[in-house]
This record gives C-alpha cells, structure tokens and sequence, in this order.
C-alpha cells in the first residue's frame, strides 16, 4: 500500500524485470531475478491493472498463446485453457474476442492468463480498481480459494477494506521505501485503524 507514485508499480516492474534495479537484490523462493531470471520469472504470475490483451486472438486463444511464452505446449496447454475458463466462468465465451467482453469478464481473464502455467506467486497490481462491489466480492473470493491452496499473493491496492479482508502482511510504501512492514492483525492492533496508520506513515 502507498499513495500515487510511492512505488508500488515500480516494485512490481523490478520484481518482473521490466525496471532496471540500481542497488539491492530482489529474490523469488531463492531465485536471484538477475542472475538466475529465467528460473525467477517461471514462478511469477502478472495480473497488470491495465488490459493488455491481443484483439485479435479469442480469449482462448490468449490463454494459449500466453502458455507459448514460458515454452509450454501441446494438449495439456489446451486443457489448462479449458480448466482456467472454467473455472473463472469463462467457458461460455471461450471463442469470443475480448472486446466483447465485460469488463468483470476481462478482469476474469486477466486473472486466468497470469495462472495459465502454474506460477508459485501471483502479482496483482490493483486488483479490483474501478469494478463494481459485486465484482469485487467475487474477486476476493477467487483470491482466497487460490491462496487455500498454496498460491502465494502479492497485491497491491488503494482499498484499505482490501488489504485488511486479504493481507496476512501489509506494507506500506512511501517515497520507495517501505516505512512498515507487519502482520496485519499487529498492524491494526490495539484499536488502531488501518486508515490512522496509512495515514499517519504516508505523512510522517
């Protein structure tokens, strides 16, 4: 969590090696994503804010397409389209071009190409902004089956009810530097509100 431009996109650009990083290290389960990047990224899932998806390819097709850059192919791939549409109650629409899709729908899809081959850590950047509450729900809801069974989560979000509902551990991010870094029941611990404290170490 941070406010606008406190780093939180950048983090994700690093983690993912679409920023260049000048200083520190950045390691995934033991990866080193400098040196060893090719093992690092194979384990990371990216749900972007903005959709970035080719209009001229079906959503199955996207999803296909998706699993070709990590060097997967043939019936399993297909199968694992097939699975993840369903699964995000996408099936119906697997032909479709995403344009004509809803925009809960390509929020759905962008969650389904992230998982299409297997990740360990799964990076949302803003989740749920600008989708309607019902949409949101169901999204929380996604995130925490997918978390039940071992996907480890790594989100960033503005919603403070997100992180409290979500967070196991919450960071707060200001000016690049994380100012605190806790289990979210200690973070809110004592009557504190998760609002009084963003706001309190974003101004500090």
């Amino acid at each position: 969590m941070g406010p606008n431009g406190a780093g939180k996109t950048t983090t994700i650009n690093a983690m993912v090696g679409l920023a260049k990083i000048t200083s520190g290290s950045i390691r995934i389960f033991g990866n080193d994503n400098q040196t060893q990047w090719r093992e690092a990224r194979r384990l990371i899932g990216v749900a972007p804010q903005e959709y970035n998806f080719d209009r001229y390819l079906s959503i199955r097709d996207i999803l296909i397409f998706q699993a070709g850059y990590y060097g997967l192919r043939g019936p399993a791939v297909s199968r694992r389209a097939d699975d993840l549409l369903e699964r995000f109650g996408l099936a119906s629409k697997a032909r479709v071009d995403y344009m004509k899709l809803s925009g809960g729908m390509k929020r759905r899809l962008t969650l389904a190409r992230a998982m299409m081959h297997e990740p360990r850590l799964l990076i949302l950047d803003e989740p749920t902004a600008g989708v309607d509450v019902e949409l949101r729900l169901e999204l929380w809801d996604w995130l925490r089956r997918l978390n039940a069974e071992g996907l480890t989560i790594f989100l960033t979000t503005h919603y403070l009810e997100e992180a409290e509902e979500l967070c196991r551990t919450i960071a707060i991010v200001r000016a690049g530097k994380i100012v605190t870094q806790k289990p979210t029941s200690e973070l809110i611990a004592d009557g504190a509100t998760l609002q009084n404290v963003f706001l309190e170490l974003t101004r500090a």
